[in-house]
């Protein structure tokens, strides 16, 4: 390719980054401000909250599961369970979430040791969940998940013409597009900070923007599976209940012998969360994430019979396929967390920067549009 070519191949991407960038650039920036917010969301959250998430005092014997949503049940008129967590730490509360007579989920905060209620939260008001609905709802539902997806392919873009615009034509240039030049002009080190710092965070938003696309399109994770699995074929993520009655066989322990059959059959140290399904088809998913990991989010999974209690089908993580374990891997790759508070702390400082892309870059545009001006 001549150089005549080149230039101009490069000033076609400068344009499409240009005006690409401008297009997304609102949506960018409030994606990356909750996405930076909810790094650290766990560490907020507990330190803010201490009291909802530790109990006073450790007892030397816990209350069943049981006897707890029956306390949440009759006191608060929760109509149905639908997600039990019970932490392996013995000074976390018991975190119940279960549907009100309006159908609204509510999160109680339950000391295992006395069955006390020690806080209940609207899980849609839990200001968590109100920064995550903006970081992939905009507010707006599914709509809202269609922009923040397309602007998020519209970043991978933004990153690869990124890199292409900063790449020197001369190796003797690659140091100066290295440095930002603090004592030069404000268009200067805006120019140098968007661009230099652009190329040192580009892997790293490349892959949060890449793993944050398996949430918004269906054929992104379809393709993930199949680079992984060479094939598009899975086992499903639920399981069809085999009873049908129309009540439980024993409401005094059911979820007790539930949480005491996954801790058996899985013996590692590890908090376990039971999954009530939401129809009237599918049976309850217990998974218990397994804490002697180095890396978060790998668990094992067991369905079970809704109605007996009677364990349908066992996933180790072991048995998952390499596309299933892929998937598990996403999310603590996304949020930074695979490795604890260094990556966490990396993922907070990329996300940071990413807020400050579509103000410097919409900054070098006005520049340029007043020296034409002025031209």
């Amino acid at each position: 390719m001549n150089k005549k070519l080149k230039k101009k191949l490069k000033k076609k991407i400068g344009q499409l980054h240009l005006w690409l960038g401008l297009a997304s650039g609102l949506v960018l920036f409030i994606v990356a401000l909750t996405g930076s917010i909810l790094v650290f969301e766990k560490e907020i959250d507990q330190f803010i909250n201490p009291e909802f998430y530790n109990v006073s005092r450790i007892g030397d014997t816990k209350k069943t599961i049981d006897y707890c949503t029956n306390v949440i049940q009759k006191q608060y008129g929760i109509e149905k369970i639908s997600r039990i967590l019970v932490y392996n730490d013995p000074k976390r509360t018991m975190t119940i979430t279960g549907k009100d007579s309006e159908g609204e989920n509510q999160i109680f905060s339950v000391d295992p040791y006395t069955g006390k209620v020690l806080g209940l939260i609207a899980q849609e008001n839990r200001f968590f969940s109100v920064v995550l609905n903006i970081h992939r709802h905009l507010l707006i539902d599914d709509i809202g998940e269609i922009i923040t997806g397309c602007s998020c392919l519209i970043f991978v873009f933004m990153l690869i013409s990124g890199l292409i615009l900063w790449w020197p034509q001369k190796i003797k240039n690659l140091k100066q597009r290295l440095t930002v030049k603090w004592k030069a002009s404000f268009k200067r080190v805006n120019w140098d900070f968007h661009s230099t710092f652009g190329f040192y965070t580009f892997l790293f938003l490349l892959i949060i923007a890449l793993t944050g696309l398996t949430w918004s399109f269906k054929w992104f994770e379809n393709s993930m599976y199949f680079i992984a699995n060479g094939t598009l074929e899975r086992p499903s993520a639920k399981v069809e209940n085999p009873t049908k009655i129309d009540s439980l066989t024993d409401k005094t322990s059911f979820f007790q012998s539930i949480y005491r059959k996954t801790d058996s059959i899985f013996p590692y140290k590890g908090n376990i969360q039971i999954r009530m399904p939401a129809d009237t088809i599918n049976s309850i998913l217990v998974l218990k994430e397994n804490l002697e990991f180095s890396i978060p989010n790998q668990s094992s999974a067991i369905y079970f019979d809704k109605y007996t209690g009677k364990d349908i089908e066992i996933r180790p993580y072991e048995s998952f396929s390499r596309g299933d374990k892929l998937k598990r891997l996403i999310y603590p790759i996304h949020t930074g967390s695979i490795y604890g508070y260094p990556t966490k702390t990396l993922a907070f400082l990329v996300c940071l920067f990413a807020v400050t892309l579509p103000i410097t870059g919409l900054l070098i545009w006005l520049g340029k549009r007043k020296k034409k001006k002025v031209n």
